[in-house]
């Protein structure tokens, strides 16, 4: 199979629009919760010099120390977290940080982590069945095929994945790993193929999807972040989460929605532009909300 389509990994998804909602603010403290290579990060101190704290948080060693080399030009103003943005309050709490003005997240898996061919996030290449963001956590990819109880299995597909071939795709997983362990994306592929009918879309895709939100827990993380982040926000503070598929945007939705304390600022999701999805057609499903702290009378 070939190699992965190499994407410049720099390209910051929704960059004028995130822009925009933090445009005529005064951020003093500013906290973003998946930094990757930086380019958001990048924009928005120079769009916003009166910035004194950039705390730059990451799940990922490898976009860390990337980061870290992009960012080095802003000295000790940017403040390096190894960890994830659900832990916001106690990032905070460490920091002896009361509040913030500003928060961001780009949530899930980023260019870089799906073209470095040994995390195992790609079906474009073989490699260790891993799909850790941060890789000196316990749970891989190759520990859920092959351990879940077939029941799980179908149940983390479906949910994760929205995979409504969840059971089949199951027991086929089931039965593979009777005869050899599942240990790479290959593997993993060559199983699902036997019993999804080639399509536009890889017979694969959603199987990926689902396991990396579960090695993750993705959308646990997300939605334990954005409380953190409400929690944490000056009256006036502004949060923007960009993601990625129709689970994330679900749950921003509706946090959104139902914080007595919030107003929203993005009526609908915010889509890229087209000049955006040509340039970048990863960027085609993601979608940017945003939300402003109010004061409760």
């Amino acid at each position: 199979m070939s190699q992965p389509h190499k994407q410049d990994p720099h390209l910051p998804v929704l960059l004028r629009e995130t822009l925009e909602v933090f445009e005529g603010k005064d951020l003093k403290v500013f906290f973003e919760g998946t930094v990757g290579a930086g380019g958001h990060a990048r924009a928005i101190l120079e769009a916003h010099p009166e910035i004194e704290r950039y705390l730059a948080c990451d799940r990922d060693p490898r976009a860390l120390a990337l980061a870290k080399e992009r960012l080095a030009s802003w000295g000790k103003k940017v403040e390096w977290i190894h960890g994830p943005f659900a832990e916001l309050e106690s990032f905070l709490e460490e920091k002896k940080i009361d509040s913030i003005d500003g928060f961001l997240i780009d949530v899930g898996v980023s260019s870089m982590q799906f073209d470095e061919a040994d995390r195992g996030f790609s079906f474009r290449a073989d490699a260790p069945l891993d799909m850790r963001m941060d890789q000196t956590g316990p749970l891989t990819a190759e520990m859920l095929v092959n351990e879940l109880p077939e029941v799980e299995l179908a149940r983390i597909l479906y949910e994760y994945g929205e995979e409504y071939r969840s059971r089949v795709i199951a027991k086929a997983l089931v039965a593979a790993r009777k005869k050899k362990r599942i240990r790479t994306t290959m593997d993993l592929c060559h199983v699902v193929e036997k019993v999804i009918p080639r399509g536009k879309v890889h017979a694969a895709t959603k199987t990926f999807q689902a396991l990396r939100i579960a090695v993750n827990d993705e959308l646990g993380q997300l939605k334990a972040g954005l409380d953190a982040a409400v929690a944490a926000l000056k009256p006036g503070g502004r949060l923007a989460v960009i993601t990625f598929h129709s689970l994330e945007d679900r749950i921003v939705k509706w946090k959104l929605r139902e914080e007595e304390g919030l107003k929203i600022i993005t009526k609908k999701p915010i889509p890229p532009s087209a000049e955006e999805r040509r340039k970048n057609p990863r960027s085609r499903s993601a979608k940017l909300r945003a939300a402003e702290k109010v004061e409760v009378v």
